[in-house]
């Protein structure tokens, strides 16, 4: 890597790297990083108009203990070099200390500007409206000479995230402090080496304290229902933001699902038999034998088929109106670099030309045939394996009640229910850890096949995990009574272990583990402070959060007609949930980067997914209705003809579906038209671009 030179696109150059490694006194460094006035140490840009009075810190890098001084001062020269030379062109700090272990990064405004483009981000245009940003037209869109208001806190962590994992070797180079064996080949990704290598021990978001403490009052800390979307998204991120937006839409959703099954559990002796039954694990008898049970079942059934498809098309709706709001709408679909974790032999990528490892599909698709199916097919296994042993436990603690028929044998008959969600909310955290390793070793070049993989592994495993049981026992064994049981069970039990693993863990650990070693006051060096941003566990992402969620929509989409409490429990929890998670990510763990999004990618077909099975499994468990059965009994209906009808309905149904979801439009037609409009311009501006070059 060259040495940072005059790079009119907000190269910088590395001064600082070169300076001797004197101590810098304790009150100089907190001036120059709390006050983020640009000070000797903070490496200097050479172009005019990302010059600044103030450097505001981004992102922490903490290096590791044995990292020697030449070997900080090439990385910051790396760092701060222009990207012409290979570098990121960013701002880099060393320290309070020329020889310490952190680096502090923040990014000029070319830089940010650039990659805002190269992102394909849309920012206010002078005229009001949204669009495209362009780098060549950036003086003509609003607050572009102030990038605190031009772009959000998370954009620009993003950013400098971005350009780092972006580091790539121009020629085969010696790392100055390493041995040989940790050299440089050429397309090399640089960041990874280091990390790998044990120069780079994390990289992370520093936290804004004055914005964080606004956004946790107006968030999870005062009495408001209304959540400050807008807010979460310019601190946390538009990712984060689509989560806590559909968490939010999707609990307030849950309102008609809740009311009408208060309603038919109220108003019908059948159920409220039924529900004292799943509570007491004997018969229970009634006077009431209106019939108008049956009746409430159906109509639980087919609201539930309908409401879900109505949800995520509004949803859809919803998120398309956020992405323009937060400016991803048009976000760029290119040929990117390899994802950092991407390895392979060195050649020429026959698409863009450059030079970059390179992995063959077929043995990919080998890994995938030969590791990845078996494992999974092994986890599987483990489910049907502990299915079984529930199916044992079921069996014997009933035998049990039955010679014994006391409150402590009725006790007893929840305790295998209680052993098998244990079972499988282990096996899915184990599980996702495998899938993660696996996606790993199938080594996909491209972040989003990455990301994809992962999921559907994840997908098939916690659809099988939290589903097959259910299944069986309402396909197989018929047992409705059973299956009410078990979804009480699971409705009850999951949400308080999710509660107490997902947050008051995580408190207690860090309110007496942790926190007790980071104490810090106002006078503090802001070094030690950022210093004690890195000791917080670093945040697990939301991959939990929506399958907890997919779990939700898929017992009540699926078998709420049995249960139809199940909406006001999962009400009740998400009220909480909004809350607790918000309080997690402000306080529990470290603020997270975050890619700007959309909507929210695969999970939303995962969700529409389960809206079409979940016509398939009501239909088939409204023939389990002993009204039903009586019914077609009395008819002479024979049990082909009985089929028959279930599948004529099922279709028609499945008709009402997709009409319902052709007429609700997936945007809104102000947006589409927004939309083109982006489309069009950026069209505009490319082929004036490509006109200048032609003339030029």
């Amino acid at each position: 890597m060259s040495k940072a030179g005059g790079d009119e696109g907000g190269g910088s150059s590395s001064e600082t790297a070169e300076q001797p490694e004197a101590k810098t006194p304790a009150g100089a460094a907190l001036s120059k990083l709390s006050a983020t006035t640009v000070g000797p140490d903070w490496t200097k840009v050479s172009c005019p108009c990302c010059v600044s009075e103030r450097v505001e810190p981004l992102v922490l890098v903490k290096l590791g203990e044995k990292v020697r001084p030449e070997t900080k001062r090439w990385l910051i020269r790396v760092i701060g070099a222009p990207q012409k030379d290979g570098g990121a062109a960013l701002l880099a700090h060393p320290g309070e200390e020329a020889t310490g272990d952190i680096i502090v990064l923040s990014a000029p405004r070319c830089t940010l500007l650039k990659t805002t483009e190269e992102l394909g981000l849309c920012k206010t245009y002078r005229n009001g409206e949204m669009e495209a940003f362009s780098y060549n037209d950036r003086d003509n869109f609003k607050d572009s000479d102030n990038m605190e208001v031009f772009l959000t806190l998370a954009e620009r962590q993003y950013i400098v995230k971005y350009e780092l994992d972006g580091l790539r070797a121009q020629r085969d180079l010696r790392i100055p402090g390493l041995s040989d064996r940790q050299t440089l080949l050429h397309r090399d990704n640089i960041w990874q080496k280091l990390g790998s290598a044990g120069v780079i021990v994390d990289t992370l978001p520093l936290h804004n304290p004055d914005q964080l403490k606004d956004l946790s009052e107006a968030w999870y800390a005062g009495n408001q229902l209304a959540q400050p979307l807008d807010s979460v998204n310019g601190y946390f991120g538009s990712s984060v933001a689509f989560y806590f937006s559909f968490l939010d839409f999707y609990t307030w959703s849950l309102l008609p699902p809740a009311i009408l099954g208060l309603t038919i559990t109220y108003f019908s002796g059948e159920v409220k038999k039924e529900m004292e039954e799943s509570l007491s694990g004997s018969p229970v008898t009634s006077d009431d034998d209106s019939g108008t049970a049956v009746s409430g079942h159906m109509i639980q059934a087919v609201f539930s088929m309908l409401w879900s498809t109505v949800v995520m098309e509004l949803w859809k709706r919803r998120s398309s109106s956020l992405s323009y709001r937060w400016g991803t709408m048009h976000l760029a679909e290119r040929f990117a670099e390899p994802r950092p974790g991407f390895h392979g032999g060195i050649g020429v990528n026959p698409v863009t030309g450059r030079m970059e490892p390179l992995f063959p599909d077929w043995q990919r698709d080998l890994r995938m045939a030969l590791v990845s199916i078996p494992v999974v097919g092994l986890f599987l296994g483990l489910v049907i394996l502990g299915m079984l042993c529930f199916y044992w436990g079921e069996a014997q603690v009933q035998e049990l009640h039955k010679d014994w028929d006391s409150l402590l044998s009725q006790t007893l008959l929840y305790v295998p229910s209680v052993l098998h969600i244990s079972y499988t909310n282990v096996l899915a955290t184990v599980y996702r850890t495998v899938a993660k390793s696996l996606t790993e070793y199938e080594n996909h070049r491209e972040e989003s096949a990455f990301e994809n993989h992962l999921t559907a592994k994840v997908l098939v495993f916690t659809f099988f995990n939290y589903f097959a049981v259910l299944f069986h026992i309402a396909f197989f064994k018929q047992d409705v009574p059973l299956l009410r049981k078990r979804l009480a069970s699971l409705l009850i039990i999951t949400q308080l272990l999710n509660q107490v693993t997902e947050v008051l863990i995580p408190f207690l650990v860090d309110r007496f583990i942790s926190a007790p070693h980071r104490t810090e006051s106002k006078d503090d060096p802001q070094e030690d402070k950022f210093r004690n941003q890195s000791t917080l566990p670093a945040f697990p992402g939301l991959f939990a959060e929506y399958i907890e969620l997919l779990v939700q929509f898929g017992y009540l989409s699926l078998f709420s007609c049995v249960f139809p409490l199940t909406a006001v429990l999962l009400l009740i929890n998400n009220l909480t949930e909004i809350r607790t998670d918000a309080y997690k990510i402000c306080k529990l763990f470290r603020k997270p980067f975050s890619p700007p999004a959309a909507n929210m990618r695969v999970w939303q077909i995962a969700f529409e997914v389960l809206s079409f099975v979940s016509v398939v499994s009501n239909c088939w468990l409204l023939l389990l209705s002993p009204w039903l059965q009586k019914l077609f009994q009395e008819g002479g209906w024979s049990s082909t003809n009985v089929l028959l009808l279930a599948v004529l309905v099922e279709h028609v149904l499945i008709l009402v579906k997709v009409v319902l979801a052709v007429l609700i439009p997936d945007e809104p037609d102000w947006v589409r038209k927004k939309r083109e409009h982006i489309e069009f311009t950026s069209m505009q501006a490319l082929r004036e671009q490509k006109l200048h070059c032609e003339g030029s």
